[in-house]
């Protein structure tokens, strides 16, 4: 396993780096920063854990 970017709908929004057998995922876009710093098994279960957030945000009110 080698550390590599993290894309959703096109755009970086993270990295996920080797850590004891898992993918820690680090964010680097704030619409993904609940998901800091958590392990995935797969960058699938990670990649679906993105789109399921994503899916479940709130909009903010301007």
């Amino acid at each position: 396993m080698q550390k590599q970017v993290i894309e959703h709908g096109g755009l970086p929004v993270g990295i996920a780096i080797p850590d004891s057998g898992k993918l820690r995922f680090i964010a680097v876009k704030f619409h993904v920063i609940d998901l800091d710093d958590r392990r995935f098994s797969t960058v699938g279960e990670l990649r679906a854990a993105i789109s399921d957030h994503i899916r479940s945000q709130r909009p903010i009110a301007a």
